[in-house]
């Protein structure tokens, strides 16, 4: 098992990936091709993977499927890179999720919003907490988005409360927020840059003490989310413009055209470089046939992966 400690120190450097959730033409989940693609990705240097995530459909799993989603990561990832589970939805189901995510092996848990309900600041810490205390064993990652947002003060009284709350990601992008909680906290947490499309992002974020990030588009273009990594470590601003320019911008005007493409883009990228992990699931739509072939046309102009 991994310490809450020990993962912390593993997701603060490097680069984190968010594997799809491979689905037959019916919808239904396919164990085989998704342990084949963890296999595929594996080697390509992500510093940890987060299946069941955003991009993995997380909200459209059934709990028997969720269990079976981490179960393979799990058996398939030892050894080789860390996993890291979704878990959300309200208090007491997320904590079933990570208790069962710990169950199967996970090393650690992302925890995601608590969906639909407002809440305050002071009840979504408390939802925080309560996850974090139920499974104290394993390291736990808020992921700060939509209405699950936390402030300095909620994280502070976290941090004291919650040995095992190891990390913090940031889907929000309110600059302010970011770098109170980074003055004030230090190296209480690992910062992680979670907006869709983080690529984009990536520069401003380190400019902020936020050097790590996840990246969607290493599901299908493995070799330049890496090449994209190391121009940003590295301060490479010739690799990263070009691209920006070239992929990157292009892929963010398809993208944004419809809600909910930010994970169908990914599945439909997948099925193009011949690692197919079928269609989304309801409500998500997937891409048209000449958005499929605009995003082949910029695949193609990166080269071999």
């Amino acid at each position: 098992m991994t310490t809450p400690q020990e993962l912390k120190a593993i997701v603060s450097e490097g680069l984190l990936s968010f594997p799809l959730t491979d689905f037959d033409k019916n919808g239904d989940f396919r164990v085989d091709t998704f342990a084949e693609r963890l296999e595929w990705l594996a080697p390509y240097g992500a510093t940890a993977l987060f299946v069941a995530g955003g991009t993995g459909e997380f909200f459209s799993l059934t709990q028997a499927e969720y269990s079976s989603v981490v179960k393979t990561a799990a058996e398939t990832c030892k050894g080789k890179v860390p996993t890291l589970a979704g878990a959300g939805g309200a208090t007491r189901v997320a904590i079933q999720y990570a208790k069962e995510a710990e169950r199967l092996g996970a090393n650690g848990i992302l925890l995601m919003p608590h969906y639909l309900t407002e809440a305050s600041i002071d009840g979504i810490a408390r939802h925080v907490e309560e996850v974090c205390k139920a499974v104290p064993n394993i390291g736990v990652i808020v992921y700060n988005r939509a209405n699950s947002k936390l402030n300095v003060d909620a994280l502070e009284r976290l941090a004291d409360s919650c040995p095992n709350l190891i990390g913090f990601k940031d889907g929000v992008g309110e600059i302010e927020n970011i770098v109170t909680i980074r003055r004030r906290l230090g190296d209480r947490f690992s910062y992680l840059g979670g907006l869709p499309t983080a690529e984009v992002y990536a520069a401003a974020y380190k400019a902020l003490g936020v050097p790590v990030y996840s990246s969607a588009v290493f599901n299908f273009i493995p070799r330049t989310a890496m090449d994209f990594y190391r121009a940003i470590a590295a301060e490479d601003h010739v690799t990263t413009d070009k691209l920006i320019d070239q992929f990157f911008l292009p892929y963010l005007a398809i993208r944004n055209r419809k809600a909910g493409y930010a994970v169908s883009i990914v599945k439909a990228g997948a099925t193009l470089v011949g690692h197919s992990a079928g269609p989304v699931r309801a409500p998500l739509t997937d891409l048209t046939e000449d958005e499929m072939a605009q995003l082949d046309g910029l695949i193609k102009s990166l080269g071999a992966q």
